[in-house]
């Protein structure tokens, strides 16, 4: 028999050892493996940051608080683009936004005053620029949150710098080609101003009358020795210039519109590649300022001599640019890639395998480009318009108050329908 002292003794010592099994089996059990962050993806850092349990409480949270009934507006947009496939809604919104500006156009006088349009530019403008800042801009830079979800982003820099690239590259384009056009046309160039083309109207008749002037006065000097159906033909041969004149700028006006009309078939495809949410919004902003920019262009190719049917059939095929500009987004989303493709097909532990080392492919710097030429038509195509005055200064007031409100009108629908 062992003593009191020995049987404590033991029990102590066994008491110990058990402690210490635990213990390196505790220890063992939370030891972490070393992870090489350089060999992650961001989608694949996203996905490990998505499982923290701040993140985890907010998500339920807001699946919780979120209302299960789709709004007014979504329900709009649902019946507007019913598809699943972004392609196909992209197809949609270019025919929303192409059919009807120019089916309006029948029902335009032709002798329609494009400064009266200035209101519904404004409007059009604060549309636009509302859908860049409030809708591409966020989706460009922290992408879409799906309804009912919190989620973590990761933040690379180059990846940032690329899409900035990408912005400016879109703006530096409609410098490029309305500064082109200047040049061609001799200074008037492509513009969004509508209320310039009464001025161009005005110049032109100007300087029709002072040709007529100064063959009136040639021809009474000429009266005497030859005769003064000489004086007519002067006239017409020195009119003629100015008419012309018009006309290039008209033709080169139509160019002008394919161009631009191409990129925003290029802003529908990728902005609907983005989410149905920003495909709907931008395709209810471009057709906003679809409106007023194609009867403003209706009447310049009716003052340039054109009949309302030629002038019509021209619009139209400019509108065909559109459609050019939605297949070729789509074909650069399809098969050069985006984000969501290269994150599917995307092998796991070798990092980052986009564009210059990020998760960037070619298709998502469409929705960048497009951007860049929104920013660009609603600042420089139409502001400069806005800064125009007259002699009158209760009416300029009047007129800026209502272009003011018009354009706060349109960028605060742009608002309400991301707010939430």
């Amino acid at each position: 028999m062992f003593s009191r002292g020995v049987r404590i003794a033991t029990l102590l010592a066994l008491t110990c050892l058990v402690y210490f099994v635990v213990a390196q089996h505790a220890a063992i059990k939370g030891e972490s493996i070393p992870i090489d962050v350089t060999s992650l993806s961001t989608q694949e850092i996203e996905e490990q940051l998505q499982q923290c349990s701040i993140l985890e409480s907010l998500s339920a949270h807001e699946a919780s608080t979120k209302s299960s009934n789709p709004s007014f507006l979504q329900q709009s947009f649902a019946l507007l683009f019913p598809f699943s496939s972004p392609a196909v809604n992209a197809m949609m919104g270019t025919l929303y936004i192409s059919g009807p500006p120019n089916f309006l156009l029948a029902l335009c006088p032709t002798d329609i005053d494009p400064s009266s349009l200035n209101v519904m530019v404004a409007f059009a403008v604060g549309g636009l620029l509302g859908d860049t800042l409030f809708h591409l801009l966020p989706e460009i830079f922290l992408g879409e949150v799906p309804e009912g979800e919190v989620r973590a982003v990761f933040v690379e820099p180059n990846k940032n710098l690329l899409l900035g690239v990408a912005i400016m590259v879109g703006f530096l384009t409609f410098v490029a080609m309305d500064k082109g056009l200047r040049i061609a046309t001799g200074g008037e160039g492509h513009t969004h101003d509508h209320g310039s083309h009464k001025a161009v109207e005005e110049k032109n008749k100007a300087t029709s009358s002072a040709l007529a002037g100064k063959g009136n006065t040639d021809g009474e000097l000429r009266k005497r020795g030859k005769g003064a159906d000489k004086k007519d033909s002067t006239v017409e041969k020195e009119d003629s210039p100015a008419k012309s004149s018009v006309k290039l700028s008209a033709y080169l006006n139509i160019i002008a519109d394919f161009t631009h009309n191409i990129t925003d078939g290029l802003a529908l495809s990728s902005s609907f590649y983005a989410s149905p949410t920003i495909g709907a919004t931008t395709t209810l902003a471009v057709f906003c300022h679809e409106i007023p920019h194609e009867v403003g262009d209706f009447a310049l190719l009716i003052q340039g001599g054109m009949s309302k049917k030629v002038a019509m059939g021209l619009q139209f095929v400019t509108a065909l640019g559109a459609v050019l500009g939605t297949v070729i987004g789509i074909a650069v989303q399809e098969f050069g890639g985006n984000s969501a493709s290269l994150a599917a097909e995307a092998v796991r532990g070798v990092g980052n395998t986009g564009l210059a080392g990020t998760s960037l492919t070619w298709g998502d710097l469409l929705l960048p480009f497009t951007a860049g030429t929104f920013l660009y038509v609603g600042t420089v195509g139409v502001i400069p318009e806005m800064l125009e005055t007259g002699p009158d200064r209760w009416k300029e007031l009047r007129v800026m108050g209502l272009q003011f409100a018009a354009m706060a009108a349109g960028a605060g629908i742009m608002l309400g329908i991301s707010w939430s």
